[in-house]
This record gives C-alpha cells, structure tokens and sequence, in this order.
C-alpha cells in the first residue's frame, strides 16, 4: 500500500456497493467502521442518483473493538433484513475491517434468514474496485443462474425455426462512465437487428431476472471490467456465445452488427450504412486535415482505452503516442494493442507516473480520467474525458453515449472540439491589444462610455513574436520524425518558457520538442529566449 492523493479505483468493496445499487431488491451488509459511509455520496453526490445506495454499514467505532463486533454485525444483519425485505442479501467487510477477521459469511449464514445470502470474499489489500464489481456479478450470477445449469457436457437445444434471437446485455452498473446511455443505444441498435433482450444485468435486475439468464441463446459484454468473468462461466455453463466486440467507434459498431447478426443467424447489412454517424463524413472533410497527424496520449480502464485508440488512430488520423491503463488485470490485452501503434503501454494506477509521462510525451490533446483532466489543465494541454473515474460533469442529465452510431457522434464532439477553440484562442491572444478586445475595454453592447476598471495590467504581445514562435512549432513533421528524441533534455529559462507559452497551445509541444532537439544538438545546457528563437531560424530554413 502507499499513501496517496488520488486513485482511479477504491477498493473492492466499492465495487460491490456499484453492483447493489445497480440492482433492484438487493441489499448489501458491510462490516465497516464509521467513516466508511463516505461512499454514499459517489452515488448521491458524483452520480446524482435519487435514492441512496442500499447498504448497511455497522459502523463500528474504537471503543466497539474492545468488545464482540461479530454480535454486532449479526445485529445489523437482522435489522436490515427486517427494515428492507430484500429479495438477496450481500454481505462482506470493507477493507478496515477485514484485519478484525469477523466472517461476515458465516456470521449470516448462522442467523438463518429467510433469503439467498451471498458472501463476498474480497481482498481488499490485493485487489481494486473492478474485481469487486466483478467478483460481485459473478458471484450472484452463480448463485441465482446456477440451478438451472444444464448437465455437464450437454450442448443447448438449436433455436427452433421463426423464433427471433434473444440476448442478455451484461455490464452497465452503476457509477460507469455513460453506462446508462450506452445501454439505451445498444437496446435501440439490437432491436433493429432483430434480436430481443431476456435480460440486462447488473444495471435494473432484479435476483429472479439473473436466474433467467440461461433462456437467452447468447451474451453480449458490454464492459468486460465488470461482466467478462460472469459471461465466462455463462458460456461455460450454459453453452452461450459471447459477442465481445465493445460498439464504441463507427468501424467498431459496424463490426458489433456483424458479431451480433451472425449469431443470430439475421442480415442486418441495412445497418452498416456509412452515414449512420456524422463522424466519417468529418474524417472525409477538408477541414479534417486541421486535425491529421495530431498527438494523441490515452489512459483509462483498458475497455475504453483501447477503443479511444483505435478511434483516434483509424477513424480521426490522430497518430497515439502513449496508451495506457490502470486496469491491471487487463494488462495482456493493453500490451496487444499498444504494438499496434508502436509505443510502450503505460499500465500503472500511479498518478504521478501517469503525468510524468505525459510531461515527456507533450501530446497536442489527452484522452483519459478525471486526473488526465487535472493533469492536462496543469500542462496547458487540451483534454476530453473517456473513462471512469470521473467527477459530476460526466455524468449528464442529457443523452450522451459512447458507443453505438451516436455514441460516435458524441466522441467526434468531445474529442475535436478541444483542439478546435484552440484557433479561437489564438486569435483572441493575437488581437488582444485592438481597441475593441484588450482587457480594459468594456463590453461592445453597452457602449463605449461604460469602460471597466482594469482588473490587471496586460503584456502586449507582439505580431513578430507570435509569428516567430509559431514558426517554431510549425517545423514540418517530415523533420520531426526522422530525428530521434535526444538523449538530454535541456533546462527552460524562467524567461524562454514565459516566451514559450505565448505559442498557442495547441502548437506548443511541438515547439518545445524542436527546441530541446536544438539545443541538445548544439549541446546548450540551459534554454534561453536566444536559443529558441535560434531554432526558429534553424528549422524556418
């Protein structure tokens, strides 16, 4: 363990909290001490749901650990029961209370309640928020879907002739990144292929739907991080295929049609039109040139990860230049996919490394989590979110998806409109001395009489300045790529780096690397405004 100021996941039984609250008529009893219970407020506060999540906590304190905290969890346990009448009860310990050994298993099983009780073994020292939730479904999947396995070895019974195909939806939980919309777009596309949902699960299920799951001729894993275990043991079971293909992208949404239509045994080639999305007739545009070649950092869970690539690299022409996950479990999948654009996968939970990488990398734009939005922020470089964990502004009233055809649309929004205000504010930068626009001139609606107070003193910025730095940055992208990183990095002058940030930022890392490029060849130690206007000269050649 290490002390820290963030973590993109929390602990397992943070996991387990998502899978009860996604569900109806569960209820979870967690042995906890009293400061646990800020886990409420991910689901009230950062998620805005109107109820709050059904948990009991025991909420122990330290005078309680000198007495039988195993009676008082049998305590709450019975309590909670009589007060909620679940359908099934959870039951586990959060990590503070896993080093008082209490069994929270046993100690319910012996209270002899009248419903199913699911014990939760989840190691809080080893393991992180994911595994819980998946350890979580899976293990109320086996509960409640298994007595109705079919005997060992025994293949399922062909679909007869003129019954449409069926499917579960397994995945969408709660405190996901847009797992609510993605489940809206994916029930809307599955209908339009011809094939009908038995059920969706963990998200509004109940426990008598999970022992439905069998009825359904095939699965479809929406968020491997949460359901990829629970679909394992389906197939293994209940001889079901699994469309693993994740709908986030135009080319990905295509192939999930294809996935989807053949194990339903239905054309569904009406779908695969090329203008379902607005994104690739973008990508066809002349205005999409602004955006080719573009530097592109990814991090998040390693479902999101990989598809934000994959669309940046294929359907944007961004080029990725780091790709990373702090989802370890998916570590072998990262490392596929990051050979597919030649660069070192970056799988880590630490923060720190996270933005030190993304400090050498100087990306023209930051595809990540809540911390790639801080850390972006901090390096001036623009930044759309794409995975959890996020703060309260990812989860909107409104329909935002990202998967499926609008799902695409959304991600060509989110993703190129950072870069795009980028040439809005240079040019607010460059007239930012006219009459009309420096910062003591009042607003152009009430008139030239009414002039605001200075609120500070400004800096003219000169038009040679801007156009040499921006000279700079504009090196063609042939010199870039045939010369290697140099091996030292110089030092920044307070003053060159004042100067540097005058470049527009969404330029700016190329100017800063062709100037380290420079003056690491010219052996300078430590960069000053001579040096980066020397490399203007050097690359304007």
């Amino acid at each position: 363990m290490q002390l820290t100021l963030w973590t993109y996941e929390g602990p397992p039984h943070i996991g387990a909290m998502r899978i009860a609250t996604a569900m109806e008529g569960v209820h979870y009893v967690l042995h906890a001490p009293q400061g646990d219970t800020y886990a409420d407020l991910l689901f009230t506060m950062i998620e805005r749901n109107k109820k709050r999540p059904p948990v009991t906590y025991t909420t122990f304190q330290a005078r309680d650990l000198g007495g039988d905290t195993a009676d008082l969890f049998k305590s709450t346990a019975r309590d909670a029961y009589e007060r909620f009448k679940p359908e099934a009860m959870l039951v586990g310990a959060s990590c503070t209370a896993e080093l008082i050994q209490d069994d929270p298993g046993g100690l319910a099983k012996a209270l002899g309640l009248p419903v199913p009780v699911v014990p939760l073994e989840l190691p809080a020292y080893q393991k992180k928020e994911n595994w819980g939730a998946a350890e979580t479904f899976y293990q109320l999947v086996r509960t409640f879907a298994g007595p109705y396995a079919l005997p060992p070895g025994t293949k399922r019974e062909p679909r007869a002739a003129g019954v449409r195909a069926s499917c579960n939806i397994l995945g969408p939980a709660a405190l996901g990144f847009r797992n609510r919309d993605d489940l809206k777009e994916i029930t809307s596309l599955l209908g339009e292929i011809g094939v009908d949902i038995k059920v969706v699960a963990p998200l509004g299920a109940r426990p008598s739907d999970l022992a439905r799951l069998g009825d359904a001729d095939f699965n479809v894993v929406l968020y491997p991080e949460i359901a990829g275990q629970a679909a394992t043991w389906l197939q293994r079971t209940f001889d079901q295929k699994t469309v693993k293909t994740v709908p986030i992208g135009v080319g990905a949404t295509r192939a999930f049609i294809e996935e989807v239509a053949s194990l339903a045994g239905v054309d569904a080639s009406h779908l695969l039109s090329p203008e379902a999305s607005r994104l690739p007739w973008y990508s066809r545009s002349v205005d999409s040139t602004y955006l080719t070649g573009k530097r592109v950092f990814v991090f998040g869970d390693a479902t999101h990860a990989i598809a934000a690539a994959k669309v940046a690299s294929k359907e944007l022409g961004f080029t990725v230049v780091g790709l990373g996950t702090y989802s370890r479990e998916f570590g072998r999948e990262m490392r596929e996919a990051a050979k597919l654009y030649a660069v070192e996968p970056l799988i880590t939970d630490d923060y720190l490394e996270v933005e030190a990488k993304v400090h050498e990398l100087q990306p023209e734009l930051v595809l990540g989590t809540q911390m790639e939005r801080h850390i972006a922020k901090r390096l001036g470089i623009p930044c759309a979110v794409i995975s959890s964990p996020v703060h309260v502004q990812d989860f909107p009233a409104r329909h935002s998806p990202q998967m499926g055809f609008e799902g695409a649309n959304v991600l060509f929004d989110t993703w190129v409109h950072p870069l795009m205000m980028g040439l809005e504010e240079h040019l607010l930068a460059m007239f930012r001395e006219d009459f009309e626009f420096h910062d003591d001139a009042a607003p152009s609606h009430l008139g030239h009489s009414k002039v605001r107070e200075a609120s500070k003193a400004t800096t003219p910025i000169a038009d040679a300045a801007i156009a040499s730095a921006a000279a700079v940055a504009t090196a063609s992208d042939a010199d870039v790529s045939v010369v290697e990183a140099p091996a030292i990095i110089s030092g920044w002058a307070p003053e060159a780096e004042h100067e540097l940030a005058k470049i527009p930022f969404f330029v700016r890392g190329k100017a800063r690397r062709n100037t380290e490029r420079y003056a690491a060849e010219k052996g300078i130690a430590t960069i000053t405004i001579e040096t980066l206007y020397d490399a203007k000269a050097h690359y304007s050649r």
